[in-house]
């Protein structure tokens, strides 16, 4: 199951990169890298912003969870040589398609 959600991930990454002009992304492999950084950053350290967040996430209905994957995105980017995001505003938007596409994706299959 971890396999095919880093797939689906990968691939929401890598739509996302095609048709935002902001984020440089080498090739597929570097999508499945990028996935899967990701994903370990969150499992470490995305409870904790959660947590600590909470209030922010109870007022906004939820929304507050994209800045916090904003961030996780921002430090991604940062990890990750072949992987660039021009702005901080392009990593917003980003963050919302790529959730939004991995979304789409795990509800078609």
């Amino acid at each position: 199951m971890f396999i095919v959600n880093i797939l689906i991930l990968s691939v929401a990454i890598f739509l996302v990169s095609s048709f935002l002009p902001g984020i440089k992304i080498k090739n597929f492999m570097t999508a499945i890298i990028v996935a899967v950084v990701y994903s370990v950053i969150n499992f470490l350290t995305g409870w904790l912003l959660i947590l600590l967040t909470l209030p922010f996430i109870i007022i906004t209905f939820g929304l507050f969870k994209f800045v916090i994957n904003a961030f996780l995105l921002w430090l991604t980017d940062k990890i990750i040589e072949d992987f660039e995001i021009k702005n901080v505003f392009t990593t917003f938007i980003a963050a919302f398609l790529i959730t939004m596409v991995d979304l789409i994706i795990k509800w078609i299959f």
